[in-house]
């Protein structure tokens, strides 16, 4: 069984930065596609970042392009999210998700992940 565990949200100040981790457990973990959701209240989930199985390629939603970066280290089993420069639109609920399927390259739409963690919680401060 896929497991997912999301840390490292928090409060921090518009301008600043955080770094989410997200541990993974339960399969071959370098072989899957990993994705970055959020939500924030009253919205519809989103996409933000996602990463082929080898880290080789990442994509990312335009409203954070430039401020996010997305790695992975697959010794580790663990996926990280570094935020800089956040913005108050950033503040939401971020969510770790790990591809249904192999050589989905870096898919955008949450029907590809079949496997979501429960979240980390992101404010932003103006």
């Amino acid at each position: 069984q896929v497991q997912l565990q999301e840390s490292g949200g928090g409060l921090a100040q518009a301008g600043g930065s955080l770094r989410l981790s997200c541990a993974a457990s339960g399969r071959t973990f370098s072989s899957y596609s990993m994705g970055w959701f959020r939500q924030s209240p009253g919205k519809e989930r989103e996409f933000v970042a996602a990463i082929t199985w080898d880290g080789g390629r990442t994509f990312y939603t335009d409203s954070v392009k430039g401020r996010v970066t997305f790695s992975r280290d697959n010794d580790k089993n663990t996926l990280y999210l570094k935020m800089d420069s956040l913005k108050t639109e950033d503040a939401a609920v971020y969510y770790c998700n790990q591809a249904g399927t192999t050589g989905c390259g870096f898919p955008t739409q949450s029907t590809a992940y079949d496997y979501w963690g429960q979240g980390t919680q992101v404010t932003v401060s103006a």
